[in-house]
């Protein structure tokens, strides 16, 4: 058997492409469908409300540890391409869209939270760095359709959009071949598995912080990763459609997989509740002093945005770490998926506010995600002070 972990972390890369596929191809649908740069926004939270219902269905009916999470991961994978590819060849305006990115939305809800279940079904004792991988990969997915855009500049946006779902397909068979690991079988003697059994999680003080944490996090992340390219052309670095500002979105949000896997060799010395906490403080960092960095050189933009995108998401595998050594082992899936909706919940916020309120607040725009990581820190206080 092959170490599982490099093959979960590939599938998550490939997997997790499908969610800001579109957002890589903004400007070509501006400009083919003649719809205002908010509605990127929109599209963007279609998928995001699609995975929150989704991640709700899976964790309050239990059926995120009801099935084998393989099994859920590789049938969600082939649903999701089949829908992010109709939305390349078969939607024309926002209507069909919005379903269609709903839908790949609702399938991400069986790929990203069961791929953690996976890691932690296969390599308990090392949840902490392996999840760190995976999130890695889950931030190198999310950046990967605008690298495909760099590579392939001569492509039509619908050419972008299919390679992402040629790569979940991909995703699913590996998982499909993988299996699940011998780790968090239900004991005999397990609680059944009741509709809302999930929300004991939230009695255990440990879980309760960790989810705190995790949901100002959540507040920043996505959004920031939406903002990117307009953050990019307001800070007069690119401009837009050109491959430039592909180069530059993908360098951003991709150097966030960097900042996982230092983030989860770090946490062997000092521990995921610190390496959290450090993350939250330097991204809150980046937040403030972004809209203060206009007369800067170019350079050292580029270095401030660079070091925002690595911490933004260095913190989330640590907060997966947590919630899962917190609760109870038989609803360990169901527990992380929960987590995940309302987290996600809370980036349809951030996200709706930001590209509708970007062209007139312009860079200030990075005040409204800086209350997120704050309060994160607060949230996860009774952790890292006693880690």
């Amino acid at each position: 058997m092959p170490n599982p972990v490099p093959v979960i972390v590939l599938a998550q890369l490939f997997g997790t492409s499908l969610w800001f596929s579109a957002n890589s191809a903004a400007d070509d649908l501006i400009r083919a469908w003649g719809i205002a740069p908010a509605d990127i926004g929109t599209l963007t939270n279609a998928v995001q409300l699609g995975f929150i219902l989704g991640t709700l269905t899976f964790s309050l009916s239990g059926l995120a540890d009801r099935f084998p999470a393989s099994r859920i991961f590789a049938v969600c994978a082939v649903v999701g391409a089949a829908c992010n590819a109709a939305f390349a060849l078969l939607a024309d305006g926002m209507g069909s869209a919005i379903l269609l990115r709903f839908a790949v939305g609702f399938s991400l809800a069986g790929v990203y939270p069961l791929g953690m279940k996976l890691v932690v079904s296969w390599v308990p004792e090392r949840a902490g760095a392996a999840l760190a991988q995976l999130v890695g990969m889950l931030t190198l997915g999310t950046s990967l359709p605008h690298g495909v855009r760099l590579l392939g500049g001569g492509w039509p946006w619908q050419g972008v959009i299919l390679v992402s779902s040629g790569l979940a397909l991909l995703a699913a068979a590996m998982i499909l071949r993988l299996g699940d690991g011998p780790h968090l079988k239900r004991r005999h003697d397990a609680p059944p598995l009741r509709l809302g059994r999930v929300l004991y999680a939230f009695s255990v003080g440990d879980f309760r912080a960790s989810a705190l944490g995790y949901f100002g996090h959540q507040w920043e992340l996505y959004a920031f990763w939406t903002l990117t390219p307009a953050l990019l052309i307001l800070a007069g670095l690119a401009a837009p459609g050109t491959p430039g500002l592909s180069g530059l979105a993908f360098a951003v949000i991709g150097i966030g997989a960097l900042g996982c896997i230092a983030g989860g060799q770090w946490s062997h010395r000092i521990g995921s509740a610190r390496v959290a906490a450090a993350a939250l403080a330097c991204s809150a960092l980046c937040c403030a002093v972004f809209p203060l960095a206009g007369g800067w050189p170019d350079w050292l933009k580029i270095a401030l945005l660079l070091l925002w995108g690595a911490t933004v998401v260095a913190d989330s595998p640590h907060f997966s770490a947590l919630s899962a050594r917190a609760c109870p082992p038989e609803i360990v899936g169901s527990a992380l998926a929960f987590q995940n909706s309302i987290g996600f919940a809370i980036t349809m916020g951030s996200i709706q506010l930001g590209t509708r309120w970007i062209g007139d607040w312009g860079t200030s725009i990075a005040w409204l995600l800086l209350p997120g990581p704050v309060l994160g820190l607060a949230g996860l206080f009774p952790l890292w002070r006693k880690a």
